[in-house]
């Protein structure tokens, strides 16, 4: 099979579709994979580390399209590159159509087979290849918030751990899955006073038994949310429904109440974001604020550490480009059940339930077209 990793064009992103060794492992198996030039200079992997691993180097996105059948990307096809899609393209990578109209038009008419990274389960439910982003962001979220914090920035000028004799910032996080418990692991070593609200016990019971009484656990609901994010100098949103638009949890009033200079870091901005007040913003011009929080919204926010980033990425989607490859599209989504969860676009139609609902067309069942 012919694959094509083009470079990324989003606003600073870094990351690439495909490190050399996951080249390697393709080329290995008998399949051509074509990559832009500088696909990955940006963060050390370069073309000669490309050319060493197999690949052919083309010298712009528009050649890769043109020779390949699979496309490997990181981010959401941008406008150019949509424009490129036909029939004969099957496009791997995340895309977040739930809340992207455009986007989700856009791949309906070009006809191509389109793969989402963020909806591909495993046998438990969970989600493989969402998850290494989700650590990256979860992690970050307390970095950049911690940033924001400072007076400069906007924030209150407080620090996140507090010293002797000084109280710690209060940090609240909404949801314990990945990004929760990722955000909720960093605060709590940076020292900050950490308050986790999920609606699954079963979460509540984990973060409890894992760390006692530096944090406390809330059962997620109106009156447990508002008291928490009002009173919080630092509130991380990392709610997530698969391929759904994240719900609206923190209201404008919510945020209206909130200390001045304190800060939102908004996880779920990729669904749209779970704060009404949230919009999505660049590595460019990160944060804005509103009724005096301080909002941070970045919708790549792993792509400011893009070398771990990649690497997390490709550690997860190797196995599912291999098996793309090896058996055909139609024959690796037949043969894996969780590889057809991330089905989202198929030849013109739309093959995820919450996306569908989400962007107004008809849901058409995947087995009914494989």
């Amino acid at each position: 099979m012919n694959i094509g990793v083009p470079r990324e064009v989003k606003n600073h992103e870094y990351r690439v579709g495909m490190t050399p060794a996951a080249v390697r492992e393709l080329v290995s198996h008998g399949h051509t994979v074509f990559v832009e030039t500088s696909a990955g200079a940006a963060i050390g992997f370069t073309d000669d580390l490309y050319r060493a691993a197999g690949a052919t180097l083309v010298d712009d996105g528009a050649a890769v399209f043109a020779n390949a059948e699979l496309i490997v990307k990181v981010k959401e096809p941008q406008r150019a590159e949509r424009a490129q899609l036909s029939d004969r393209h099957t496009l791997f990578t995340y895309l977040h159509l739930a809340a992207d109209q455009p986007q989700a038009d856009d791949l309906v008419s070009s006809g191509a087979t389109c793969i989402a990274y963020e909806t591909v389960t495993d046998r438990h439910g969970r989600l493989p290849l969402l998850a290494p982003m989700s650590e990256v962001a979860g992690r970050m979220a307390i970095q950049a918030g911690a940033h924001c914090l400072e007076k400069n920035m906007g924030g209150r000028g407080v620090l996140l751990g507090g010293v002797p004799g000084v109280a710690p910032a209060r940090v609240t996080v909404i949801g314990g899955g990945v990004v929760g418990q990722n955000a909720v692991a960093m605060a709590v070593g940076l020292g900050a006073r950490v308050t986790v609200l999920d609606r699954n016990l079963d979460v509540l019971r984990q973060l409890d038994q894992l760390y006692g009484n530096r944090i406390s656990t809330l059962f997620s609901n109106a009156d447990t949310l508002e008291s928490s994010v009002i009173e919080a100098d630092l509130v991380i949103g990392g709610v997530l429904i698969p391929g759904a638009s994240a719900p609206k949890l923190v209201s404008r009033n919510m945020v209206s109440r909130m200390p001045e200079g304190s800060v939102i870091v908004d996880v779920a901005i990729d669904q749209g974001g779970c704060a009404e007040t949230s919009k999505a913003t660049t590595h460019d011009a990160p944060t804005f604020i509103v009724d005096g929080v301080v909002h941070y919204c970045v919708a790549n926010m792993p792509g400011a550490v893009a070398r771990t980033s990649t690497l997390a990425l490709n550690n997860a989607t190797l196995p599912f480009i291999v098996a793309l490859a090896n058996q055909g599209v139609v024959g690796a989504l037949t043969s894996d059940a969780y590889l057809r969860r991330g089905l989202n676009v198929f030849r013109g139609k739309m093959t995820y339930r919450e996306v569908a609902e989400a962007t107004g067309y008809a849901y058409t069942d995947p087995d009914s077209l494989l």
